[in-house]
């Protein structure tokens, strides 16, 4: 079967566990938001995912093929990271020329095709790019690779709206002329929610959900009014979190939305995926 499969995969740094026993299983020609808060291990299980660092223990397959030092493996998938590897000295359209010797199937005028509708100018070397550019830089070569699993960490850093935008939606035209597997971890959780199809949420270094975006969604809501009003509805509910603001409540409740009556003073409204992701890895 086509897929990246990883089996219980752990890594340690010094004193942090940065990832326990993952298991997970990403699938052909899906679209993947990987969510985390700042050191829950996303980097760390991409990274080994593309061979960059060892884990302690476990292992990670590639279309079957194990993925540590295997050149055949690794050439199915591309890593963009927040890290810059490229020469700072040379020049755009030169990294394009170069990625084709590492990337047979990278398709060069698409990428200059990509790089004419941000603006990003390929005569230009990759140490005089902005923050905004070197990810726009960085996203071309991730998405003109022609890989069949595109990994991508944080790739609109330093993106301005206009851009973000863009990229949303030229990632979705790829994905519709040229369906591949593409792991989005990303902080901006309301922008991806539309276009992610399976959530992956990891908690410090362990698996917390696993499921297609809609099926996460579907299990929890909103309920808000005055505060004793709320208490007396959530009594018995699976709570993930609260807020007050002086006599006024919200709960966060995981369940199928309620069949009882709603008190007329009280507001039910669905989760969105940034409220359900706070409230999964609030401590």
């Amino acid at each position: 079967m086509n897929c990246i499969e990883v089996k219980n995969v752990s890594k340690r740094f010094a004193e942090t566990e940065a990832l326990s026993q993952v298991c997970l299983r990403f699938e052909e020609n899906k679209i993947y938001g990987l969510l985390g808060r700042n050191g829950a291990g996303k980097s760390t299980l991409l990274n080994i995912i593309a061979n960059r660092i060892f884990a302690d223990s476990g292992q990670v397959f590639v279309n079957g093929m194990p993925a540590i030092e295997n050149d055949r493996a690794q050439s199915l998938l591309y890593l963009m990271s927040e890290q810059t590897l490229y020469p700072e000295k040379m020049k755009i359209r030169e990294v394009f020329k170069w990625t084709q010797n590492f990337y047979p199937s990278f398709d060069l005028a698409y990428a200059q095709n990509l790089a004419a509708r941000f603006g990003l100018d390929t005569k230009k070397k990759v140490k005089a790019l902005s923050t905004g550019y070197s990810s726009i830089f960085k996203i071309i070569v991730a998405l003109s690779a022609g890989t069949p699993y595109i990994l991508l960490d944080e790739p609109v850093l330093g993106l301005d709206a206009a851009h973000r935008e863009l990229f949303y939606k030229v990632l979705i035209e790829k994905y519709s002329t040229d369906p591949c597997t593409v792991i989005l971890s990303t902080h901006l959780i309301e922008e991806a929610a539309g276009v992610v199809e399976d959530i992956v949420i990891i908690k410090e270094g362990k698996i917390i959900q696993n499921q297609s975006c809609e099926a996460l969604l579907s299990k929890g809501y909103t309920i808000s009014g005055k505060a004793a009003a709320v208490d007396d509805f959530i009594r018995g509910k699976e709570i993930i979190g609260t807020d007050s603001l002086g006599g006024l409540k919200t709960a966060y409740i995981l369940g199928a939305l309620p069949e009882e009556e709603i008190p007329g003073d009280l507001e039910l409204s669905r989760l969105d995926l940034q409220k359900l992701f706070v409230q999964l890895t609030n401590s």
